[in-house]
């Protein structure tokens, strides 16, 4: 796409009558000349219209937006929604991509120009013209602040990744709090080291000892908490990291998890967890992902079973001693209690580092892919690999060589504009000029050519593409410095980082090929790297960071790609947005490309596909071999990738990027501490840099499972001899309950409620001689979902109760479960809530189960914790009349509707009914539309991420954090 020439610089930048300079000679790849690329495509206006799923309001609305017609709808909504600017209604909003582009690529273009990075003003054209295709075709995206920010009256804002450094001075804490809250205000992340801070086992200059960094902590916890609250759509995301060999450590690795243990233990006791209570703000540390770094010193002693010293800040004596077996144990157990802390290597990530002359790394960001100096920041952008994918399956090697180099020229030019939220990271960032360069799709494009991911072909796949984009980053990297000059910190570390780049290629030399797609990446690569090591030699590089792999939540679903960042497809069914509103499921698309890549004939793959559509997993589909059941597996159902698979994949593409990788490693809830301990040790040994865990269901009080129960147990005897032994076939009529239906008109009581501000409805309805018999549910909009999911529940809940279940039994299994959204509510006497679920039997305990019934489940409402508080009775706040208890019907106040004997006439099998009529009662009603069957039904067990708490669709996992598939919100990552 370009060469290194010299022009003049009149009008490119310069001033007339200078001697020519160098700038970079462009060449069109996917653009005509004398044709703008929007003229290529099919334009087609739409309505976008969003709805509050708390309480069915429309909080989004703007007609007739501009998108190519190839664009999915969800994608459409998402950049409406978020990086359309201007107020809604009014001229100066953006109603067009065709106006977010220009908006944000002229800034791009005419930077360039202004600096001297293009050769003439033609070659500024064909940059404009190729970024400008490049990103209505979705081929690549820059990250959520360029969208947000560029081309506005806003601060020119275009990273996404910060890393701040705290000293052992309260001045540079009360900054670290302050620098956190500004970047928190702006909707991105940072992450922090802590360890220069005194231990609380070390002495202050005044005499007096030190509060340590985990006191700190709580702080700085407090405020990114308060600035969430105030935030309407995403939760403020921060990373602390310390030491593996500060004296605090075990206080830092348990914190977490000691929180979770308090949150269960008081609500659960009964303890008053009102807002201004004494328990509640106990409840600390839950704002954060917490790291420890651990050196290759103390990895070596977990192996060899000796003693690790812990060493003093300020003088760096040991001052304490401990087994590192037992301290592993401790990181391992907590991890798999509450999923924190993950590790961070820290002699692998300094072992890698380009600037070591500058300072070490001792940090990163929230998800841990940034991995660079402390006060610096780094701009994100991802490629979409699934557009490379040739229809003859090969991998268009040299438009994706070319389009690198595009994001790379682009990316280099942001720094030259952007504006930083402190004077210290703007000084850091512009002097080594960190860039972010990763991709997105890699599951779908494994899978749509017939590779498992969890297989050496994937990885051979994985890590040439890897090698190649890193190898190209630099090699464009090296020409722009011959351009425009290297970053300011170069020459202090021109050795280290020539050195860095010599051990990526010789990684690069040791990658073992094995099919034609593998080796034509490789082939490329190895040219890419050898120009990469001749230029950078010559002219030195423009930037100390080049590559990483980040979450891609947002920006991965505007490029309506499959799969996120590194991570494998998510499940074999998803569901579809529809034009007319609502969404329908599907078998991913990829699936039948890669059954016929796998030499599946036509009806065959109709086949399969009906199957997966079915039953949400290939396992025993007609006609697929089981040799390629590993190309279909997922991160989560039937077969879900082991969490090692996980591992060897990171391992695969880690030694060609410059930073890290944003992704959890998933352990099923069976997991054990050694299992956690295993995928810790092998991530050291492998190469990564950082590595996170997730056991399923850890921070729950009761596991929420939907694990298959096993077949009923059949007699040993065989058919064939039962057969014989029976000569007379005897019917024998069984008894079975018979359902109470309600009365046209019963009493009810609606229920108003929020739960971690998720607002929903509760209509309760009893028989008019007592007994709860009929629950409606209401949240989010007639249609939705949400909505579906909660009158069905109603639904069964309510005919059980009708057929005779015990309310307490429902009580006993859903109280305790836990999901989002969860925290506080706006019941006096439920004041915290782990999910709706739990919120909504905890009410109805307690207004319909006696006391003995809900003091033996630990349920009580405020008065009666007053009452225990004050050292008095509860029971005798009970108000009972019990002549009137006697003189009512058989059923006993709180139970259903009692099992009666069967009647000769089948049961009519219909749906509860609901209110008479003349009622007012808020029950949403769903609306006839294409939704399919529960995508966690089909999956086989459940995804434990919460719910979007903007259109309250179920998260998915997205690198380290969540993404919201409905609206594009993510749990903190830009």
């Amino acid at each position: 796409m370009t060469e290194t020439v010299s022009g003049t610089v009149s009008g490119v930048g310069g001033r007339p009558g200078k001697r020519p300079r160098k700038g970079l000679k462009m060449k069109r790849v996917f653009t005509t000349p004398g044709v703008h690329p929007y003229d290529e495509v099919r334009w087609e206006r739409r309505d976008v219209v969003m709805t509050n799923w708390r309480d069915g309001s429309v909080n989004f609305e703007q007609h007739g937006v501009e998108f190519p017609d190839f664009w999915s709808v969800n994608a459409a909504n998402i950049v409406t929604t978020k990086y359309f600017r201007g107020a809604v209604g009014t001229p100066q909003r953006e109603s067009s991509l065709k106006q977010l582009v220009d908006r944000v690529v002229g800034v791009y273009t005419r930077t360039g120009v202004e600096n001297g990075y293009f050769a003439s003003e033609e070659d500024a054209e064909i940059f404009d013209h190729e970024l400008k295709h490049a990103l209505i075709h979705q081929t690549f995206s820059f990250n959520s602040p360029v969208w947000f920010n560029v081309g506005t009256r806003s601060p020119q804002q275009v990273s996404a990744c910060f890393i701040l450094a705290v000293d052992d001075t309260m001045e540079s804490i009360l900054d670290w709090y302050k620098e956190e809250g500004v970047i928190f205000k702006g909707g991105s992340g940072s992450g922090v080291n802590l360890s220069r801070i005194r231990s609380s086992k070390e002495l202050l200059s005044s005499g007096g000892t030190a509060s340590g960094p985990v006191s700190f902590m709580r702080g700085a916890d407090a405020s990114a908490g308060t600035i969430k609250s105030g935030g309407a759509t995403r939760r403020a995301a921060k990373m602390v990291v310390l030491d593996v060999d500060h004296p605090d450590i075990e206080e830092f690795i348990e914190t977490k998890a000691r929180e979770e243990d308090k949150i269960r233990a008081l609500r659960d006791a009964g303890f008053d967890m009102d807002l201004g209570g004494k328990d509640i703000v106990s409840v600390q540390y839950q704002n954060a992902n917490n790291s420890v770094r651990v050196s290759d010193e103390f990895m070596r002693a977990v192996e060899a079973g000796g003693n690790f010293g812990l060493r003093a800040r300020l003088t760096g004596e040991v001052i304490e001693e401990v087994e590192a077996r037992s301290l592993f144990r401790k990181m391992a157990q907590a991890a798999w209690e509450c999923a924190d802390p993950g590790l961070q290597y820290d002699d692998t990530i300094n072992d890698w580092h380009t600037c070591p002359e500058t300072g070490r790394i001792t940090a990163s960001n929230p998800c841990s892919e940034y991995v660079h100096l402390d006060n610096s920041s780094c701009n994100l952008a991802s490629i979409n690999l699934l557009k490379f994918l040739r229809d003859d399956d090969s991998f268009d090697v040299a438009t994706f060589v070319k389009i690198t180099e595009l994001i790379i020229t682009a990316m280099d030019i942001s720094i030259t504009f952007a504006d930083f939220p402190t004077q210290k990271i703007a000084e850091t960032t512009r002097a080594y000029r960190q860039l972010g360069i990763g991709y997105a799709n890699l599951g779908a494009l494994l899978m749509a050519t017939g590779h498992a991911y969890d297989s050496d072909g994937g990885r051979a796949i994985a890590a040439g593409i890897t090698s190649l984009m890193t190898a190209v980053s630099y090699r464009r990297s090296a020409e722009l410095a011959g351009i425009v000059g290297p970053y300011d910190g170069y020459q202090r570390n021109a050795e280290p980082h020539k050195r860095v780049m010599r051990k990526h290629a010789a990684a690069n030399d040791d990658l073992r090929t094995l099919d034609d797609m593998d080796k034509t990446l490789h082939t490329e690569a190895t040219r890419q790297w050898q120009e990469c090591l001749r230029l950078g030699e010559k002219n030195g590089y423009r930037n100390a960071q080049a590559s990483l792999l980040a979450p891609t939540g947002t920006i991965g679903l505007m490029m309506d790609c499959d799969t996120t960042g590194i991570e494998p497809d998510l499940a074999l069914v998803k569901f579809k947005k529809l034009v007319g509103g609502g969404s329908m499921q599907i078998v991913n698309q990829t699936i039948p490309r890669a059954l016929r890549r796998l030499g599946y004939l036509e009806e065959q793959v109709e086949a399969i596909v009906e199957y997966i559509a079915e039953h949400g997993h290939v396992v025993d589909a007609p006609g697929l071999r089981p040799e390629h059941y590993e190309v279909f597996d997922c991160a989560m159902g039937e077969r879900a990738i082991a969490p090692m698979g996980h591992v060897r994949m990171m391992a695969a593409v880690q030694p060609f990027l410059s930073g890290a990788i944003s992704k959890t490693v998933n352990l099923p809830e069976s997991a054990t501490v050694d299992d956690i301990e295993q995928v810790y040790l092998e991530g050291w040994k492998l190469g990564l840099k950082a590595l996170a865990v997730y056991r399923d269901n850890c921070k729950v009080g009761q596991p929420l499972s939907v694990a298959k129960k096993t077949s009923e147990e059949v007699p040993a005897e065989t058919s064939a001899e039962t057969a014989e032994k029976e000569p007379i076939v005897q019917v024998v009529e069984v008894a079975r309950p018979t359902r109470r239906r309600m009365p046209n008109q019963r009493p009810s009581t609606t229920t108003r409620f929020t739960v971690g501000g998720a607002k929903g409805y509760m209509t309760a309805s009893s028989y008019p001689d007592d007994g709860l018999g009929e629950v409606f549910l209401k949240m989010s909009k007639q249609g939705s979902t949400l909505a579906g999911v909660m009158d069905a529940f109603s639904v069964a809940i309510s005919i059980g109760l009708q057929y005779g279940v015990p309310l307490d039994t429902y009580v006993q299994k859903f109280v305790n479960m836990r999901f989002e959204p969860a925290g506080m509510t706006d019941d006096p006497d439920v004041r915290m809530a782990q999910s709706v679920m739990d919120y909504i039997f905890r009410r109805l305990a307690l207004d319909y189960l006696p006391y003995e019934d809900r003091a033996a489940l630990g349920i009580f409402s405020a008065s009666e914790r007053a009452a225990q508080q004050r050292g008095e009775d509860p029971a005798a706040l009970q108000d009972v009349d019990t002549a009137a208890l006697a003189q009512s019907a058989p059923i006993e106040s709180g139970k259903s509707a009692p099992i009666e004997k069967a009647q000769p006439a089948p049961v009519e099998a219909k749906p509860a009914e609901g209110p008479s009529a003349g009622q007012v009662v808020p029950v949403a009603v769903p609306e006839p539309r294409r939704v399919g069957a529960s995508l966690e039904s089909h999956q086989g067990r459940t995804a434990d991420a919460p719910l979007c708490m903007t259109c309250g669709t179920k998260m998915r996992p997205a690198g380290s954090c969540y993404v919201c598939e409905g609206c594009g919100s993510t749990s903190g990552c830009s």
